[in-house]
């Protein structure tokens, strides 16, 4: 089994391919690490005070249950993200389509989460993949997925 290695999580886009690898190393099995993904925990973790805070999770979590998020950017401007459920299958792995607001009508893309079993907690790998010719955006969402692992894996750490 491979050993937990701490530190930042990683990201690399793809943009001719329109897809991105994330992953981070999370001290948690991955049964914890699912339901923080895909349940009203969602909202404790989600978000920052500098960038936007996600404030509400809605979700029937299996294959063709749908799923949406809101919350508040910096600039007290709401948003929304929604989609469908693709594949369930916890602990290990979850697909589901992304939909945000604030894009193009069209701009629904493919998310799916790997939770793999490591020494010490669970690896976390997100595909995100469908950006087609939106490079700009693929290469944004690569950034976003580091701060967003990194807002996971401090749920799990301890506090005093």
């Amino acid at each position: 089994m491979t050993a937990l290695r701490q530190g930042p999580a990683r990201a690399v886009a793809d943009v001719t391919q329109g897809m991105l690898l994330a992953t981070i190393d999370i001290a948690a099995p991955p049964h914890r690490v699912f339901r923080a993904v895909t349940s009203e925990e969602l909202t404790r973790w989600w978000g920052s005070e500098e960038t936007y805070r996600t404030t509400a999770w809605t979700g029937d979590v299996r294959v063709g249950g749908v799923w949406r998020t809101e919350g508040i950017s910096a600039n007290g401007k709401p948003f929304s993200v929604n989609g469908e459920f693709l594949v369930v299958d916890p602990p290990n792995e979850l697909v589901q389509t992304w939909r945000y607001d604030w894009g193009p009508a069209d701009n629904v893309t493919t998310i799916t989460w790997r939770f793999d079993a490591i020494d010490g907690g669970t690896r976390v790998t997100v595909r995100h993949e469908g950006f087609g010719d939106a490079h700009a955006a693929c290469a944004e969402h690569a950034l976003g997925w580091e701060q967003v692992l990194g807002w996971l894996s401090l749920n799990f750490e301890v506090r005093p």
